[in-house]
């Protein structure tokens, strides 16, 4: 009973310690713009970039074009995560399949989504649909190509083990493939959120008339730092709580009922 609270102090510390580098960097900042006092259109001070975010949210701009974005990357994810695990996990129990379409996959993957933004401009025009169809290019390949190869990486012997025992192959599939894969799927998905974040806002830019992305490119045009760094300083901070907060835990509590670890215990 001694040590329950020096042990709680402990676990206090580790989850606070992942907050220091972001102190460290605003005091940072805070000291050069002190000392060189840069343009405030170029490199606002740290209080300049709060007082513009504290007015974003007084006057409701900043949640319309925060749930905006959020509006479109969960659309845009969600498709492009259904997508690449179907699609992946079907080509990954095929080993021709998958050594005939990884040059292609490859291929598609190496083009940055936003490359496609002039050609789809004429498709889709200027909208959801062509953010949407971005952040799916973006966190599509992702997401296959990691389900591929957590399928194929299965070792083989355990799916025999099952099938000599009189397993049939959904059994094999529903107990072992899919497991033993889980890893690198939700690695994939973790991944393709993260680059769909920068799909996201790159779209937005040019492709959408609300959104992050899309304050940050009206800020541009005034030269207004201090919001285009409050606009990246919210994105970054989603995209921290997301993972956290929905991926992580979705992650760990995954693995841990399909027994791939053994569940850690509170004290």
């Amino acid at each position: 009973m001694s040590d329950a609270k020096p042990v709680r102090t402990d676990t206090l510390t580790w989850k606070l310690l992942p907050a220091l580098p972001f102190v460290a960097l605003i005091a940072g900042w805070s000291i050069y713009w002190l000392i060189a006092r840069p343009p405030v259109g170029t490199l606002p001070p740290a209080w300049a970039v709060t007082e513009a975010l504290w007015q974003l949210a007084a006057d409701g701009e900043l949640l319309q074009n925060t749930l905006a974005s959020l509006g479109r990357l969960l659309l845009g994810t969600t498709v492009g995560v259904v997508t690449g695990v179907v699609g992946g996990f079907l080509v990954g129990l095929n080993r021709r399949a998958a050594d005939f379409l990884n040059p292609l996959v490859v291929f598609f993957n190496a083009i940055s989504g936003i490359v496609w933004l002039p050609l789809m401009i004429g498709w889709l025009g200027i909208g959801t649909a062509l953010v949407v169809f971005l952040i799916w290019n973006t966190v599509f390949f992702l997401v296959f190509q990691n389900t591929v190869l957590g399928v194929r990486l299965v070792p083989p012997v355990l799916e025999q083990s099952v099938e000599t025992l009189g397993g049939s192959r959904l059994h094999i599939i529903l107990n072992v493939t899919l497991p033993g894969a889980l890893p690198y799927i939700l690695s994939g998905i973790r991944s393709g959120l993260g680059f769909g974040w920068r799909a996201l806002i790159a779209a937005e830019l040019v492709g959408a008339t609300v959104g992050l992305g899309q304050m940050i490119f009206r800020a541009a045009e005034f030269h207004r730092a201090d919001i285009i760094i409050a606009g990246c300083l919210v994105i970054g901070l989603l995209g921290v709580l997301m993972d956290r907060y929905l991926l992580a835990p979705i992650e760990k509590h995954t693995i841990e009922r399909w027994g791939l670890v053994t569940p850690s215990r509170g004290i």
